[in-house]
């Protein structure tokens, strides 16, 4: 059995916990980090596991680099995108050009160096719930540059299954969170703002609901996914199957952390357009439950008391000043 792996987007949130997870379990993991001119390796940099990897810099958006770097693994797992929902709106051809064309390039390469594929894809491509929970069949909407972007680097990906027969996987995972999750992202800016005793959290439209996820959970739930040859082909939802809206989540995090003198604002600048919001977003997780060994671990209550620790450590040794994140 081959266990040399390419994680692509190993140095982003959820791609740093997975390259970890899978260095974990005895694999011989490819760890793709974008190339910058630091040399640094993203959430990577410090990692325990860094010395165990084979760091890579570079980009998917090269076609020849993306053949390269799979001639001699067995799986590709491709978490590499754009995913700031606000940037989408400001530099659209940025998405189209990493997440749908370097979509395409990791399909070539898998295809030519006999290599499984699992395109690790979002929620946000159904846009606002029609019906709950959201199952596989539920339409998609492209309510966002963003979730347009991952529509069309999902159904490349899929058309590559039906058109050359590649293995691929099609993994839609509800919202993630979790140690080393942006701080533009709703849980790390509220949180952020609390542990730095913030009188006023600011926050965008607090009625949307999400299904979140923890982080370690979403990526035993991929891996439990890449090995069911039975999905392949499938789009497999990732969720806990109860949503909470995010005036209710931020209260909960305002529980967890001790405080109560605390005013929420809502920001003008993190409110969404109004036919691009999200209103809500509840999974069906049924076809992953039937078809794995998966089960969620982590509580919400248990998954935000971790995230806040880790946030209350990172924010402190990092000197970080969140205002700048309000936005």
């Amino acid at each position: 059995m081959n266990k040399s792996v390419l994680v692509a987007g190993a140095d982003g949130f959820i791609g740093s916990h997975l390259a970890e997870n899978l260095c974990a379990k005895g694999f011989n993991v490819k760890a793709l980090v974008q190339y910058n001119s630091f040399g640094k390796y993203g959430w990577l940099q410090d990692s325990i596991y860094k010395n165990e990897m084979e760091i890579i810099l570079g980009d998917i958006r090269d076609p020849q680099f993306c053949q390269t770097i799979t001639k001699d693994v067995s799986v590709i797992y491709n978490l590499a995108a754009l995913i700031a929902i606000p940037y989408s709106y400001v530099a659209p051809q940025s998405y189209v050009e990493t997440n749908v064309l370097g979509t395409v390039n990791l399909c070539n390469a898998a295809r030519d160096n006999s290599c499984k594929l699992i395109q690790v894809s979002t929620s946000e491509v159904y846009g606002s719930a029609q019906y709950v929970p959201m199952d596989e069949s539920h339409p998609l909407q492209p309510q966002s540059p963003y979730s347009a972007s991952k529509i069309a680097s999902d159904s490349m990906a899929l058309s590559f299954y039906n058109a050359f027969d590649l293995p691929v996987f099609l993994v839609r995972p509800f919202n993630t969170y979790g140690p080393r999750q942006s701080l533009r992202a709703v849980i790390p800016t509220v949180i952020s703002q609390i542990l730095k005793n913030e009188k006023k959290i600011f926050i965008g439209d607090i009625t949307p609901t999400r299904d979140f996820n923890f982080v370690q959970d979403t990526c035993n739930a991929i891996l439990e996914i890449s090995k069911c040859d039975s999905l392949i082909g499938r789009p497999v939802n990732i969720g806990t199957g109860e949503d909470i809206s995010i005036g209710d989540l931020i209260s909960k995090i305002i529980s967890l952390s001790g405080r109560k003198d605390i005013e929420i604002i809502s920001d003008l600048e993190r409110i969404r357009p109004t036919n691009s919001e999200v209103s809500r977003l509840c999974s069906d997780s049924r076809l992953l439950k039937t078809s794995t060994n998966f089960i969620h671990e982590i509580s919400l209550d248990e998954g935000l008391s971790r995230t806040i620790e880790w946030f209350e450590q990172y924010l402190e040794s990092n000197n970080i000043d969140v205002a700048k994140y309000h936005i």
